[in-house]
């Protein structure tokens, strides 16, 4: 049987994610088909269609599903779950936010933040903060499921030629209502999607230290901004920096790490990055266990010289 993508989306374009979540369903089927449900999503449903590999797009439009709230985005997926074998979406916050809604009401378990799919009901997927690798077999007959965006290299966004097919949107109990959202506005990439990234840690002392020392660095890279949950937890900057378990997962060209000691927790949510520069006082660090690059030094030196020598 065929895979289900639930796209995801601004109503305008698609998220980064939704290629690598594609990637991942093709290797569960052949025959993919992507989801985008939203309100005046016609551009994303567009975007979706040029997708490598997509056998068809179905769109369904309406008013409540503006904002993705997961009742009305669970009614729609559940409407059309009975043509699918598998049903994936990112494992974002939309993602983690609906699916396991769409798992409780089929009544199976959730495959939660895969990283290989091994065979169309086996899969892999990291435990105890990424030190081990569980494989984990599912007998369920609709295996629902969300993907680490990182463990998939994404697909190409154009060279397909599926049809959008329009449906009308399934009823749904309205029992939420979407009632704002605050959003931090930043010139800067997104740090998901980001394919350079400075983070400072707990070592930097202070967040004036961190705009100080770490910013810089990123203005001349053109690099997002991370931190550890030691340097949130302190507050220097805010949560939505945050890389690691109880983060965000990233996996970009580059990662500089600065003052960061490298708890398990932040290691799992950085050490698919393809090449890590880590710099630190302390030799023993655990970061350096992951690093390409490592630099024993003081932090308040050697990244403003760093700086300089970029230029």
């Amino acid at each position: 049987m065929a895979a289900l993508v639930i796209a995801e989306h601004d109503n305008l374009s698609l998220k980064a994610a939704t290629f690598n979540t594609v990637a991942a369903a093709l290797q569960c089927s052949p025959d993919v088909d992507v989801l985008v449900a939203g309100s005046g999503a016609d551009a994303a449903a567009a975007a979706a269609a040029q997708i490598a590999g997509v056998r068809k797009v179905i769109q369904v439009d309406a008013p409540g599903l503006a904002d993705q709230l997961a009742e009305p985005l669970a009614a729609q997926i559940l409407a059309i779950a009975s043509s699918y074998s598998h049903l994936l979406a990112p494992a974002t916050a939309n993602g983690k936010n609906v699916m396991p809604r769409v798992a409780a009401k089929l009544d199976v378990a959730q495959l939660s933040d895969i990283t290989k799919v091994v065979s169309a009901d086996t899969f892999e997927r990291p435990i105890y903060a990424g030190n081990a690798i569980a494989t984990v077999q599912s007998g369920d007959p609709v295996k629902v499921i969300t993907v680490r965006t990182t463990g998939f290299d994404p697909v190409a966004a154009s060279g397909g030629s599926a049809a959008v097919e329009k449906q009308a949107a399934a009823d749904s109990a309205g029992k939420s209502a979407f009632v704002g959202r605050e959003l931090t506005k930043s010139d800067r990439p997104e740090l998901t999607a980001a394919k350079i990234i400075v983070s400072g840690g707990r070592g930097l002392g202070s967040g004036e230290k961190y705009q100080e020392i770490i910013t810089p660095l990123a203005d001349k890279l053109g690099a997002a901004l991370g931190a550890s949950r030691a340097a949130v937890d302190a507050g220097y900057v805010p949560n939505d920096y945050q890389v690691g378990q109880t983060g965000k997962i990233v996996a970009p060209q580059l990662y500089v790490a600065v003052g960061i000691s490298g708890a398990i927790q932040h290691l799992a949510g950085m050490k698919d990055s393809k090449v890590i520069v880590a710099i630190n006082k302390d030799p023993e660090a655990p970061i350096f266990g992951v690093a390409d690059y490592g630099l024993v030094a003081d932090l308040n030196t050697a990244v403003p010289e760093l700086t300089k020598a970029l230029g």
